[in-house]
């Protein structure tokens, strides 16, 4: 110790030695780049060359331009940017807004605008405001990016062709008949060409497809074109790229005031909000991603906005186009085994080597190549399965005003008219509130749902005031707001109308409020979902004596308006105020149901008469109850579409093989609806072959009548693990009395003999082997199956004709992870599915 430590006060001056134990402190530390960073930058580089090279055609900026963004936004966004993984450079969602001020306003004074934009962007970086883009709805967000898609692909398509687009969508539509009266052979020969590969080149079969899959399909599609173009001689525009000493710079901005800030404002919404939602997807990506979530640290969205800042002031300064994230790039740069910002950096100076390097490989390439590669990214950036969410979440008629305001007015006020509906809808829904009054027993109940807010009070009172004086009433509030007028509304009625006589039970899911509905069977107000925990409520305690009814008070059965006033702690009515001891699903917060006595001279119950009739065992009441929670919260919603099925028939798109499991909860796990699946359920997930149902058809005939009646598109055999038939498989004896589980378990000794070879490592889920011999059976069952299924006649001629898919599937459910098996079936390997869905 003392050796490594000074003793004495004056030790300051004492020269400072490493410790005895420590090697001596070498030179510089060395710059160091993992194998796995080198390999993805080179895939990254790869796909990066053509994607730049024709977003700079797309925006009628100078070709090196787009070299110069991608080099930059490598190596300066990839050093200081707060997202390790994200790659940025130009982007496809930058190009509308680019190619309008280049028009505008000339191509040095586009470079002064990125510049701007990136001081813009330092400042917000600064004031640390990142977090708040991210309020920005995803029905704006992914209607711009639809909008920016199909200015791009309409704009391309005359390229394609072998002409020259116009300025805006309306004019490239009306020019578009005149072209293909005038296309040429050899621009459209090259565009088809580049086509084919990029759709095909994924979809190679066997071995070879996944040898070949690791060359980016875009690289393929460019250089195979480019290829053909040369050896068979076609005389067609090319790139061209001048010499970097004419290269243009950035100038001081010349134009009209207003337009030029309005211009840097667009450019840095547009290239803030796209890279900071990359950078929220690239996470997920990477947590998804085994063994990566402890080696880069989550996303810093702030100095993610200072990287962007600063890469767009460098590129803008040496005649670069606006960068952003781009989620192309990204998701292969993590899907390429990327562990640090170096695959980032290191792909960009690879960008810069071809810059200077390759230029006379580059001029080869023909410029209608470029324009269909950059036209089928357009095309993917308007995502069916955007289109699907927002519809889902009643948010189209926002994604549709911002695409069509994008594609016919600018980028700008697409999204500033976006914004504008999204809060129109949200005053809507905020004011839509449902208010009826009607009479049961003599009760007079109030049904408010909804928020409740001032502009619902003339409304609301003018249905209070339907209630007769004297009247008992129970007013149930099923909403999660109440302002203050609504409130003294209600109070003031309230008051008033016990005045007279009456008597008010306000019940409803905000705290403090009690839960009294007759038809409630026992108060109980669980909803699916929010959040599940078994369903179970505790079944009501016995009202007290009435001899322990405090003086004054009220006691009335069900059929009145009051009940006793049992209450628990904190203002918690009856045994249902506190859910913690079953862990209700139920809304926090809200209270049960007071215990309640009947009439005075009828025996004390908590079985109210106008409660519906259900047995008399727990199931019973549980069933029933469940039964009345649909009716009240969840037929409201489906009728109308059960009502469509019920007039069409069920068309499912695809017949869903399950276990019984009761953890397997098919609709959850799919988000699917009424008459999306049409679901077979049995111990096991079991497909007998043909021939050996022993009497029970009952699989055979739901297969051949979901392929040829239903015209399902697609099968999927989903195994789960913690299996009890497969667990049971394991544990099964030789010999013995044969049981009928015993009989139906036969079906799967298939897949017990197949699990020897499997051990080997052939069926596994991504990034690990299965952790025991239950979860590896339970996914060679899957896989096998999957063959009992193609032994199937119905089966083999939809797959046959091209109309059928099969699918593998495996759901952990203590992850509540679902996982795919790959697509090639002698793979054998199930994919995590991830939760993001990254676009052009």
């Amino acid at each position: 110790m003392s050796a490594c430590v000074p003793a004495r006060a004056d030790s300051a001056r004492t020269e400072h030695v490493h410790p005895p134990h420590s090697p001596p402190p070498g030179g510089p530390r060395r710059f160091r780049v993992a194998g796995a960073d080198l390999s993805a930058s080179i895939a990254v580089f790869l796909i990066a060359l053509p994607l730049s090279l024709g977003i700079a055609l797309a925006t009628g900026a100078p070709l090196q331009a787009g070299l110069v963004a991608a080099a930059v936004g490598g190596i300066v966004a990839g050093r200081l940017g707060g997202c390790p993984l994200q790659v940025s450079g130009p982007a496809a969602g930058l190009t509308v807004v680019t190619a309008d001020l280049i028009v505008r306003y000339g191509w040095r004074t586009t470079c002064a605008i990125t510049v701007l934009a990136g001081l813009a962007q330092l400042g917000l970086g600064c004031l640390r405001v990142a977090r708040s883009a991210l309020a920005v709805s995803p029905a704006i967000v992914h209607g711009m990016l639809a909008g920016i898609g199909v200015t791009i692909a309409v704009a391309q398509l005359h390229i394609v062709l072998g002409g020259t687009p116009q300025s805006s969508v309306p004019d490239n539509l009306v020019a578009l008949p005149a072209q293909l009266a005038n296309l040429r052979p050899a621009d459209v020969a090259v565009s088809v060409l580049t086509l084919t590969l990029l759709l095909l080149w994924p979809r190679v079969p066997g071995r070879a497809g996944r040898l070949l899959g690791k060359l980016p399909a875009a690289l393929i599609a460019v250089a195979g074109a480019t290829a053909v173009a040369a050896f068979a001689g076609l005389r067609l525009p090319k790139v061209d790229l001048p010499s970097w000493s004419s290269h243009a710079l950035a100038t001081l901005p010349d134009g009209p005031v207003l337009g030029l800030v309005a211009a840097v404002l667009t450019t840095t919404l547009v290239c803030s909000v796209q890279s900071l939602l990359g950078a929220v997807a690239v996470d997920k990506l990477a947590a998804a991603r085994p063994g990566l979530t402890g080696r880069v640290k989550r996303s810093d969205l702030d100095r993610e906005l200072l990287g962007q800042g600063a890469a767009n002031i460098v590129s803008g300064s040496l005649g670069g186009l606006p960068i952003a994230g781009v989620a192309v790039r990204s998701s292969a740069n993590v899907a390429a085994g990327a562990v640090s910002r170096n695959s980032t950096m290191l792909h960009g100076v690879l960008v810069v080597i071809a810059a200077l390097l390759m230029v006379p490989a580059l001029e080869l390439i023909p410029l209608a190549s470029l324009a269909s590669l950059v036209m089928a990214v357009g095309l993917k950036m308007v995502s069916l399965n955007h289109i699907r969410t927002v519809t889902r979440h009643r948010e189209v008629l926002v994604y549709a005003v911002t695409t069509c305001g994008v594609v016919f007015l600018g980028v700008l006020e697409g999204v500033a008219l976006g914004i504008a509906v999204a809060v129109g809808v949200a005053l809507h829904r905020l004011t839509r509130t449902r208010i009826t009054h009607d009479e049961t027993e003599g009760v007079h109940h109030v049904h408010v749902r909804g928020q409740l807010t001032f502009l619902a009070v003339p409304r609301l009172s003018r249905v209070l005031h339907h209630v007769p004086q004297g009247a008992d009433a129970v007013v149930a509030l099923d909403g999660s707001f109440m302002d203050h007028a609504a409130y003294e509304t209600l109070q003031d009625w309230q008051r008033t109308h016990t005045a007279q006589g009456g008597s008010v039970n306000i019940t409803g899911r905000r705290p403090g409020t009690r839960i009294s509905e007759p038809a409630d069977l026992d108060g109980c107000r669980c909803r699916p979902w929010t959040p599940w925990r078994n369903h179970q409520c505790e079944p009501p305690r016995p009202a007290p004596p009435q001899s322990a009814t405090p003086p004054g008070t009220d006691r009335r059965d069900d059929s009145g308006a009051n009940a006793d006033a049992a209450t628990g702690p904190r203002g918690t009515n009856g045994p249902h105020g506190s859910h913690g001891s079953h862990g209700s699903h139920g809304s926090h917060g809200t209270n049960g149901p007071a215990g309640r006595t009947n009439a005075p001279g009828t025996t004390g119950t908590t079985d109210a008469p106008s409660r519906p009739s259900s047995p008399n065992g727990p199931s019973g009441r549980e069933l029933a109850r469940g039964i009345s929670a649909f009716q009240r919260n969840t037929a409201p919603l489906v009728r109308g579409e059960l009502a469509r099925l019920a007039r069409e028939g069920q068309q499912p798109s695809q017949l869903f093989l399950t276990c019984a499991d009761s953890r397997v909860v098919t609709s959850m796990i799919t988000s699917s609806g009424p008459g999306d699946l049409f679901v077979v359920r049995n111990v096991g997930n079991l497909v007998p072959l043909p021939g050996e149902e022993s009497g029970d058809d009952s699989v055979a005939a739901a297969i051949e009548y979901a392929v040829d009646i239903l015209k399902v598109r697609s099968i999927t055999v989903c195994g789960h693990s913690g299996c009890g038939a497969m667990q049971a498989l394991l544990s099964a004896e030789p010999g013995g009395a044969q049981t009928p589980l015993k009989r139906w378990l036969r079906h799967a000794l298939p897949s017990l003999e197949r699990m020897p070879e499997d051990e080997t490592s052939r069926t596994r889920l991504a990034g690990r082997r299965p952790a025991d011999a239950a979860e590896q059976l339970c996914l060679a069952n899957v896989v096998q199956q999957l063959e009992h299924l193609r032994a199937h006649d119905a089966v083999s001629r939809a797959l046959g004709a091209g109309d059928l898919e099969l699918h593998g599937m495996y759901f952990h459910v203590g992850e509540a992870q679902a996982y795919l098996l790959s697509e090639d079936a002698g793979d054998g390997v199930f994919e995590l599915v991830l939760e993001t869905d990254l676009t052009a």
